[in-house]
C-alpha cells in the first residue's frame, strides 16, 4: 500500500477511535511508521488529512450506494444490495464511527460533504421509486427520500454502535452472531417498509 493510502488508513481508524481533537499528527505518522515532516510532505495540516479522509470514504461509498439506489425498485436484488452495503462499514467499522463522529462534532462540514456526496444519490432513489410506485411495487405512503435516508441511518449508526450492542443482541446458535442477526433483520424491515406484499399485475 502507498504511503499515502496508509496515511488515510491510519487517520480514519485513529479520528474514529480518538476523535479529531484527540488525534495528533504525530499519533498518525507513528501509527504509519514515518516521520511528521514525511507525513506533512503528502498532506500539509491535520485538516486537509480529515478532509481527505471523509472524501474519500464518502466518495468510495458513491462506488456502492448507486447500486443500492439504482436496483432499490428491483425486489429480486434487494438483499443482495442491502447486505453489499452494509458489508462496506462491516468490513470496517471505523467507516461508520468516523461519519456518525463527526456528523456529531462538526455537523457544518459533515453537512457540506453529504450534499456533495450523498444528496445527488438521494434525489436519484426519489425518482426511482416514485417510478417503482406508479407501477405498484412500493407501498403508496412511502416517502422516497426519507426512507433512504432511514435506510442510511440504520445501517451507519447501528455499525457504529453494534459492539457495543453485543451485551443486548449477543450472538444465539440458531439465528446467528450478532452481526447477522443485527444486518438480516434491518434487512427485513427495510423491504418490508418498502415493498407491497402483493404488487398490481
Amino acid at each position: 500500500m502507498a504511503i499515502r493510502e496508509q496515511i488515510l488508513a491510519q487517520a480514519a481508524r485513529l479520528f474514529a477511535v480518538r476523535g479529531f481533537s484527540g488525534t495528533s499528527v504525530d499519533q498518525i505518522a507513528d501509527a504509519v511508521g514515518i516521520r511528521k515532516p514525511s507525513l506533512l510532505y503528502h498532506f500539509s495540516s491535520k485538516d486537509e488529512l480529515r478532509e481527505s479522509v471523509l472524501a474519500q470514504m464518502l466518495s468510495h461509498w458513491n462506488d456502492v450506494l448507486p447500486e443500492l439506489l439504482l436496483t432499490a425498485s428491483r425486489e429480486e436484488r434487494f438483499d443482495a444490495v442491502m447486505e453489499s452495503l452494509c458489508s462496506f462499514f462491516l468490513d470496517d467499522p471505523d467507516r461508520a464511527r468516523l461519519l456518525l463522529r463527526e456528523t456529531l462534532d462538526r455537523p457544518q462540514q459533515m453537512q457540506g460533504l453529504l450534499r456533495k456526496f450523498v444528496r445527488p444519490w438521494i434525489e436519484v432513489i426519489g425518482g426511482q421509486l416514485a417510478r417503482a410506485k406508479d407501477q405498484g411495487i412500493v407501498h403508496e405512503d412511502v416517502d422516497p427520500e426519507a426512507y433512504a435516508v432511514h435506510v442510511m441511518n440504520l445501517v451507519v449508526g447501528g455499525i457504529a454502535v453494534l459492539d457495543n450492542l453485543k451485551v443486548i443482541l449477543p450472538s444465539d446458535s440458531d439465528l446467528g452472531s450478532t452481526r447477522e442477526r443485527y444486518v438480516q433483520e434491518l434487512i427485513r424491515i427495510a423491504r418490508a417498509g418498502l415493498y407491497r406484499e402483493h404488487p398490481e399485475e
